[in-house]
């Protein structure tokens, strides 16, 4: 049957769970090998308490905690500390398994919860020592005053923590008790510190990217490999920022000077040095025409497969490792708008969750002032004190993912006494580490080994521990003696202030404050979007912050040679890298089109000509398919009517229109087709409009052609590295005898996981067909025959062969009848409870996941319900929030969440909002006492105690 498009299961069948509870508790139980009765106490034990009062060791005075209907709070205080002791209070009563699971993750310590099954993943998390960076960044580099809100947060959790275990913090952790007697341990300042680099890590650019083109060097020519990655259409989808310069050490937005637009600091770096803007071509190493680079990289493609699966296996808390990270903001001038001030819009696309990454709250002091200085509202991380992204009474600020270039691979000679750089031997930075494991006596002891390039990657892996065992190399590269090792350079790796940063933008009145304290924002890099409601119109702008490296030799693009210096990072000795310097980065201030618009599109065009900006920021960006249709979206409604209002930016949220569909859609309707059957397919597409609503057949018909394009021209031609798991093919085998054999094949199978398989069907494959379909005889256009299907020779033979392989594939899918087909059936999102909800037995699956919807938008789409085209049509990426600022009038701006307030199963606020969020509706959000007060349902009031 068709999966509900609304969703009702979520509140109805939510409901009917809660009554048959009783009936379903025993079975629960046995998947966990216990037969103790569970009843329904245990699944509302933790429910938190909204209403009434409750004392709160810390607090120096009364602090009011206001729900609305959807449970969402804000909270009322007369000091800094006892606010973000509020919200850690709060934080926990709502979502602390999530907080617990996301500790143990960051700190590598899973094995703890869960057992033996994650102990690998923990390995190579205490390798990249996520956990000693954040202690390092609270010892020597935050305020002292952020180290007083990170206390103040921390003493509020282990508040609500005491004297609770088991059922009374989760279900999840009462299963977790009965089944490992577990029992949570005190929360800590670096505990919310080290969240920054889980973020870090799955915003951390292009690394797969490095990756990929690596493993692809297996199968594919540098030139073929070169059309897999075509460099950014400038001439077609615009930048964030045109025509900017670097005048006397700042950076000047076009057509003002280096002081245009506050701002004022020096920069921390001591990193200079320019970079061609466009890649350089794809060499057998990607680096240069150099041979002891050739010798380094030909050496590690044998066996960077590892390294991928590896990475896949790593919990990614924002998404998929695969397709690149995207979210889109836009900020309009008060010039064209309704309200006459500027409107605000941004909607983070992130892997979906249970409940979802964002938490909505409002953090108000009763009255502003030196000892409680924050009026802010908007979204936060739970775990983590202060507002992420949202507005305070002066300025409103989104993020959407830079996508900088901030990692690198480096292949390492290793000897017994340490690595070789520079013809010398030095001695390995070494650590132990140990590892206990839920249920077991002994622990996993590993020995964490570091070079200046970062910490030893391969050593999480024995395939990558004799890397170059096999492989040729240059007679120039160092001898190979016990194998290559593989190092992660990391800006992540190294102590930063990004927690200073969040603090900065909650207080920032105005763009002065706004760019101070994007100074600090240093890991991830963002784009971080700006609006305020001072004079006429208010003012709109845009920096680009984060420490983003300067390097030697090379581009980024493939692993380097970590032995040779001139590949390390420049601006200081021993490899310990420069950056480029925060007041050459670009920013803009009211640019005269009256709007800025990002969607992990190029920041600007790099390069040594006029206008273009002198570093090096990545190689690797978005296509721009997103940002132009958004920049068209708002050019069209400002010539219709002049005016934008909030429901206008709202509307183009939900935009679905699909820019491959445009593209392909004409020519493959002209394409002649004798199947009668694949012929009513192809009549699906005549006269659509290109929008991929949930009910729309043709939307479904053309994804799946689009799919089954790729797959045939270049999904099997990929490595096997590369291609999803579970897909298999007869290759030519490698010869082992005489001539005749070279005839045989074997079967090669797929080794990917399908979130992040390729071809994913993203933007990048947008450009990359864009580019081949006017050569209608390309090689990439030619297939072997397979499964009584004649091969292909040219471009229409092989659309051909792909409608009538996406026709059978629908039959199987949806049925043979057309008039059922719809894109929502294929495109469906399934929310799952992290951690127990993806791995836990099946009927406590079944108890605390939710879902499916049917969902309209799709890869690249200014909706983007993302979907990788190698693994599926299912959701892997979504809007995890939307929400549009009125800084006209605040009360009038308006937000959503993926999931509901509630991390709680069975809560009715556990995911209230999502149907609403599916259909692209927003919820009222209050800010202003008054507003708040009418909207609130339940008050909580916090008093000291003891």
């Amino acid at each position: 049957m068709p999966a509900n498009e609304t969703a009702p299961s979520v509140k109805k069948k939510g409901r009917r769970a809660r009554l048959i509870v009783l009936v379903l508790v025993l079975a629960l139980l046995t998947g966990f090998g216990y037969g103790t009765y569970w009843g329904l106490d245990t699944v509302r034990a933790s429910f938190p308490q909204a209403t009434g009062s409750l004392q709160v060791p810390g607090l120096t005075s009364a602090v009011e905690v206001k729900r609305d209907a959807h449970g969402i709070p804000q909270l009322y205080a007369d000091k800094d500390e006892d606010l973000f002791r509020a919200q850690g209070f709060v934080h926990a009563q709502d979502r602390f398994w999530e907080m617990d699971v996301r500790r143990h993750l960051t700190s590598g310590r899973l094995s703890e919860m869960f057992g033996s099954g994650q102990v690998e993943t923990d390995a190579f998390l205490r390798t990249l020592g996520w956990r000693q960076v954040a202690q390092a960044e609270y010892d020597t580099k935050l305020s002292p005053e952020t180290k007083k809100n990170l206390q103040a947060y921390a003493d509020g959790v282990n508040a609500y923590l005491k004297g609770k275990s088991g059922k009374d913090l989760s279900v999840e952790h009462a299963a977790l008790k009965l089944s490992a007697d577990y029992q949570p341990e005190q929360w800590t300042p670096v505990d919310s510190v080290a969240w920054l680099k889980a973020m870090a890590w799955d915003l951390r650019g292009n690394m797969q990217d490095e990756i990929d083109r690596a493993l692809m060097a297996n199968k594919l020519t540098p030139a073929q490999i070169d059309e897999l990655y075509p460099p950014y259409p400038f001439d077609r989808n615009r930048p964030i920022v045109e025509g900017g310069k670097i005048d006397g050490g700042k950076y000047a937005p076009q057509g003002g000077s280096a002081a245009a637009g506050p701002g004022t600091g020096k920069g921390s770096t001591t990193g200079t040095g320019t970079a061609n803007g466009s890649p350089a071509s794809t060499t057998p190493t990607g680096l240069a025409d150099d041979a002891t680079a050739q010798g380094a990289t030909v050496g590690l493609r044998t066996s960077l497969t590892s390294l991928a699966k590896t990475l896949d296996q790593i919990p990614a808390i924002l998404g998929p490792n695969g397709s690149g990270i995207g979210s889109n903001s836009w900020v309009v001038s008060g010039k064209y708008t309704t309200t006459g001030k500027p409107l605000l819009a941004n909607d983070p696309h992130l892997s979906p969750q249970l409940p979802s990454v964002w938490y909505q709250m409002g953090l108000h002091c009763r009255a502003v002032s030196a000892q409680c200085q924050y009026d802010v509202a908007g979204y936060t991380f739970s775990g983590m004190p202060g507002v992420v992204i949202g507005h305070n009474a002066d300025i409103a600020w989104g993020m959407t993912n830079l996508g900088a270039d901030v990692t690198d691979l480096y292949l390492e000679q290793v000897k017994p006494e340490g690595y070789v750089y520079d013809n010398k031997v030095v001695p390995f930075t070494t650590r132990e580490e140990e590892i206990k494991i839920a249920g077991e006596k002994k622990s996993k002891k590993i020995t964490v080994r570091t070079t200046n390039n970062g910490p030893l990657i391969s050593d999480r892996s024995e395939e990558l521990a004799a890397v170059g065992s096999r492989a040729p190399v240059a007679s120039s590269a160092p001898d190979r003696g016990n194998g290559y090792a593989v190092a992660l350079r990391w800006t992540a790796l190294d102590p930063g202030k990004s927690m200073d940063a969040v603090f900065k933008l909650d207080r920032a009145k105005d763009f002065a404050g706004f760019r101070e304290a994007a100074r600090d924002f240093e890991v991830p890099s963002q784009n971080l979007i700006y609006a305020d409601n001072k004079g006429p119109l208010g003012n709109i702008g845009y920096q680009a912050p984060g420490r983003i490296p300067v390097r030697g030799a090379g581009d980024g693009r493939m692993p380097a040679p970590g032995w040779d210096s001139k590949y390390a990072w420049k601006g200081g000795k021993d490899g310990n890298a420069g950056y480029i310097p925060q007041d050459e980065m670009p920013y803009d201030y009211n640019p005269g089109r009256g709007y800025i618009v990002t969607a992990n599109q190029a920041v600007t065009e790099t390069g040594t000509g006029q206008g273009k900006y002198p570093y090096l920021l990545t190689a690797d960006w978005g296509y721009g398919a997103r940002s132009q249709r958004i920049n068209d979206l708002i050019e069209a409604k400002i010539k219709d009517s002049g005016k934008i209002s909030t429901d206008d930016m709202r509307t183009m949220q939900m935009d679905n229109s699909s820019e491959i569909a445009a593209l392909l859609t004409p020519m493959l309707a002209k394409i002649e087709v004798s199947d009668p059957d694949v012929r009513s397919a192809q009549k699906l597409l005549e006269g659509w409009n290109y929008t991929q609503e949930p009910d729309s057949a043709a939307a479904a018909y053309f994804n799946a052609v689009w799919r089954n394009i790729l797959k045939l021209s270049f999904g099997d031609k990929m490595p096997k590295e590369l291609r999803v798991e579970g897909s298999c093919m007869n290759v030519r085998g490698e010869s082992t005898g005489p001539v005749d054999d070279l005839a045989k094949t074997v079967r090669e199978c797929g080794a990917r996981g399908s979130d992040s398989a390729q071809p994913d069907g993203g933007d990048r494959w947008f450009e990359v067909v864009r580019r081949l379909v006017k050569d209608e005889k390309s090689a990439w256009w030619q297939t072997p025959a397979a499964r009584n299907q004649p091969a292909t020779t040219t471009r229409d033979e092989l659309f051909a062969r792909a409608m009538k392989d996406a026709r059978w594939e629908l039959t199987a899918k949806l049925g043979k009848d057309q008039a059922t087909w719809s894109w929502g059936r294929l495109h469906q999102l399934t929310l799952k409870n992290q951690t127990i909800g993806t791995e836990g037995p099946g009927f406590l699956q079944w108890l605390l996941n939710r879902g499916p919807w049917n969902l309209g938008g799709g890869e690249a789409t200014v909706n983007a319900t993302g979907w990788n085209a190698s693994g599926g049509y299912g959701v892997t990426w979504v809007p995890s929030m939307r929400m549009v600022v009125n800084l006209n009038d605040l009360d009038k701006s308006r937000w959503i969440n993926l999931t509901g307030a509630s991390g709680h199963a069975y809560h009715d606020n556990y995911t209230d909002q999502t149907t609403l969020w599916a259909k692209g509706e927003l919820l009222d959000w209050p800010f202003g006492k008054e507003a708040v007060d009418k909207a609130t349902v339940e008050t909580l009031t916090l008093k000291p105690g003891s």
